[in-house]
């Protein structure tokens, strides 16, 4: 298994390429599966507000003794926070739960376009607090579509440094993909398997066939040599492993096209469209 490259963010903090997801994990199960995790190699996890696991990601990161500076973790800002002092206080409640001094990197979760009078601006703004004080080395967005990122260009003192969104290659989302990319935000891509069902796909099948690989791996692999940041989630050891040992084979770049045309569109769409999506849950 390979090092796990990183990926230089806009605002010189560097990200792992590939990472561990928690989402949906119970939280009684989350320090086992990060221990795990970090017993294969991985040292990114990626957690949230409403994933209420946050604790259990802390937990795991400081028995495992590595560091803090060698384990890169993310948490996200739930969507009933938005208001900025609820922001605040919803960020000083992950610092306590997680047990540290500092995310590596926190997110708006949600856009949420039709609530809070369409203003996730002043709660970017709010972010810019954490990101100048310390307290967030890096911040950025999740499910953001081009035109909220584009409020926030025009409105704010500082970019994102990273857009996660729904990429796999049923929903490529190359349009928001390519804004990011030429605004020098790095896209995240969560659900990059698209729950399991694109590894039954026959093209993604005969390209894993001719490189002795897995089908998750192929797909894994197509996420990192499009530039993407991932970060597959499991509770089983041996998958994470398999998602760990991407890096001692290359897909040709015929490859990569044939993933990629497999793209539906909106049709493809796993998730919620960012644009209507307005669940508050505490």
């Amino acid at each position: 298994m390979g090092e796990i490259p990183g990926i230089t963010l806009n605002d010189g903090n560097t990200i792992p390429q590939l990472g561990f997801g928690v989402f949906q994990i119970r939280p009684e199960n989350t320090a086992a599966a990060v221990r795990e995790a970090l017993e294969v190699g991985y040292r990114h996890f990626d957690t949230a507000q409403m994933y209420r696991n946050e604790q259990g990601v802390g937990e795991a990161v400081r028995a495992f003794g590595l560091d803090r500076t060698e384990v890169f973790v993310t948490s996200k800002l739930n969507n009933g926070y938005h208001h900025p002092d609820d922001a605040r206080k919803a960020f000083d409640a992950t610092l306590a739960r997680l047990g540290f001094d500092y995310v590596d990197l926190f997110l708006i979760h949600w856009p949420l376009p039709t609530l809070y009078g369409g203003d996730f601006v002043s709660t970017w703004k709010t972010l810019e607090e954490f990101k100048r004080d310390g307290r967030a080395r890096s911040i950025g967005v999740s499910n953001f579509q081009i035109d909220h990122l584009k409020r926030l260009l025009d409105e704010t003192d500082i970019a994102p440094a990273v857009n996660q969104i729904e990429v796999h290659p049923y929903f490529t989302n190359d349009a928001v993909r390519a804004f990011g990319y030429e605004h020098q935000i790095v896209t995240e891509g969560w659900s990059p398997l698209k729950q399991g069902e694109v590894l039954d796909d026959i093209i993604i099948g005969e390209i894993a066939a001719r490189e002795g690989k897995t089908p998750a791996q192929v797909v894994l692999r197509w996420h990192l040599q499009r530039g993407d940041v991932i970060f597959p989630k499991t509770g089983k050891r041996t998958r994470m492993e398999e998602n760990f040992d991407l890096f001692d084979f290359e897909l040709d770049p015929v490859d990569i096209d044939l993933i990629t045309r497999l793209d539906r569109g909106e049709a493809g769409r796993n998730g919620p469209n960012p644009d209507t999506f307005d669940l508050i849950r505490d």
